[in-house]
């Protein structure tokens, strides 16, 4: 093999490197009796052609060079390291790790974090979080970055979050950069401009926040008469925009659903499109209706569709609350009859089940709303306590009642600031 610095040298390595049929042992037993001089060209190509066994003995005789002080040497034995130990294997995983409990040395963690494998989550997190010198921090978080994937997304994203706040600047800001690259990266960037921070770190997190694009929002609604949208859905939607900072649609549920109209052409770029069914049961609706709207959008784009407002768990606790407070409000009147859900009809089977479920949460009765005047009057006199009616904007229903029974959900504090937050933080 030609000398370091001949010409000839380079041609020689490229024919190594395309020989199909190479005996790498002898190569390994003169680099490690010291009669081949350890060159990174030449590992470079030796790497290519070992095996896993291979792979882990060259590692190996890297982790027993003698400790050095000179620059030159050590910057080297980094280029040597970077270049040996990227191979994933288990061999060289189990040496990995048993030199980081040896010998602290960062350049090793980075390489750990190469090898992805999920169980090496809980060392990166210890170094990444523990007091200590701040290379060898920053190098934990390194190798976290590299095997990024395979971490466990709750326990890194809550990791991630307190090291934003650290006190070492660098570390902080490699930190943020980390968070912004997680799938739910806009949550968890604002979570953190929520507490102090260092101003480099902060006007890094503000930078990649305000990077991330927001998806348009598709607002599901049932309407009224004519196609009209209530002032208060109106309403929800301009401050949903103003939030986001990202469009927001209002649907509604008459006209054709096969044919939305205020979709863009056919060609025509689409934001990634997320759509939210504004319900509160699981109707003909919800059950035949969204299922046509979502795949009539998602021909002309990305789409993201989440489940009728109903069944989200903080909604019915919302109601929940709403019903004991209402209750509350009621017995010190002397009005202590249970608490209703007032309800459009609805047919047996699915939305049975849901009722039964909404009176286990409320410790309250559904009952349905006839649609007739003459009923909707006679239903308002025979109410004697606490009442809601599950409908999210006014109605029939909602106007029918007294006053201080009929205000819409979206009317209410309670559930409109519970949008507001719920329907903000989505990506």
């Amino acid at each position: 093999m030609p000398p370091e610095g001949s010409p000839e040298r380079w041609p020689w390595l490229q024919r190594l490197r395309r020989s199909e049929a190479v005996a790498t042992d002898p190569w390994l037993e003169a680099l490690e009796q010291g009669t081949l001089p350890a060159a990174s060209d030449l590992v470079a190509v030796l790497v290519e052609k070992l095996d896993g066994a291979g792979s882990a003995r060259l590692l190996r005789w890297w982790l027993t060079l003698p400790p050095s002080s000179e620059p030159a040497v050590m910057g080297q034995r980094r280029e040597l390291l970077d270049l040996i130990g990227r191979r994933r294997d288990p061999a060289c995983a189990a040496l990995l790790r048993a030199a980081v409990a040896e010998r602290p040395d960062p350049a090793l963690l980075p390489l750990i974090g190469h090898q992805r494998d999920r169980l090496d989550f809980g060392l990166l997190e210890q170094q990444a979080r523990q007091a200590g010198p701040s290379p060898w921090r920053r190098a934990a978080l390194e190798g976290l970055a590299v095997g990024l994937s395979v971490w466990p997304q709750a326990a890194l994203q809550q990791l991630l979050q307190e090291l934003c706040t650290d006190l070492d600047a660098p570390l902080a800001s490699q930190a943020v950069d980390l968070l912004a690259r997680l799938p739910n990266a806009r949550r968890g960037l604002e979570l953190v401009l929520d507490r102090p921070l260092d101003p480099g770190a902060e006007a890094r997190a503000r930078r990649r926040l305000a990077a991330l694009p927001r998806c348009s929002l598709l607002l599901v609604v049932h309407g009224r008469a004519g196609g009209v949208i209530p002032e208060e859905l109106q309403a929800l939607a301009r401050e949903l925009e103003q939030r986001r900072r990202a469009p927001v649609r209002l649907q509604t549920l008459s006209g054709n659903p096969a044919q939305p109209e205020t979709a863009p052409g056919p060609g025509q770029p689409q934001r990634p499109l997320t759509l939210v069914p504004l319900l509160l049961l699981p109707g003909n609706h919800v059950r035949h209706d969204i299922p046509t709207i979502a795949a009539a959008w998602r021909q002309r784009g990305p789409l993201r569709r989440l489940p009728f407002l109903g069944a989200w768990p903080s909604w019915q606790g919302a109601l929940a609350d709403e019903l004991a407070a209402l209750a509350q409000q009621a017995a010190s009147h002397g009005l202590g009859a249970p608490p209703l859900l007032l309800h459009h009809p609805l047919e047996a089977g699915v939305a049975d089940r849901y009722l039964a479920h909404l009176e286990r949460c409320c410790a309250a009765t559904c009952q349905a709303a006839p649609y007739t005047a003459a009923d909707l009057e006679d239903l308002a006199l025979a109410i004697r306590g606490a009442a809601l009616p599950l409908a999210l904007a006014a109605n029939r229903l909602t106007e029918s009642l007294p006053t201080e029974l009929g205000a819409p959900l979206l009317q209410r504090r309670r559930f409109r600031t519970l949008l507001l937050d719920q329907l903000g933080a989505l990506p």
